[in-house]
């Protein structure tokens, strides 16, 4: 029995929520990282950046290829957004801890 044209929105909506919550949460998991490997310069080894830089392409690949649900609203439209930017933020985080580390180790 097909479910009606309301229940199937709220559904996708409802999901569509669990899956930006998901991805925020990533972005927190990420900044918290860099931040500890910021204060501890042992941390950024080769072998966390490259782990690093794959996080981020993921979590980058799940948010710049997401299709929006046609009647999402506005707020939800902003928070993608927001988390574009923020994933970007962090990106710029991440290369200038790389840099430090590179810069410690030379």
């Amino acid at each position: 029995m097909p479910m009606p044209k309301d229940e199937v929105q709220g559904e996708i909506l409802n999901a569509w929520g669990t899956y930006l919550d998901a991805l925020e949460k990533s972005l927190d998991n990420l900044e918290e990282e860099i931040k500890e490997a910021e204060e501890v310069a042992g941390v950024c080894t080769d072998e966390w950046c490259e782990a690093t830089e794959h996080y981020i392409d993921d979590i980058g690949n799940a948010l710049f290829s997401i299709h929006e649900p046609r009647w999402a609203g506005e707020s939800d439209s902003n928070r993608l957004k927001k988390l574009k930017r923020r994933l970007h933020d962090i990106y710029s985080e991440y290369k200038e801890v790389y840099q430090k580390a590179a810069q410690g180790v030379a």
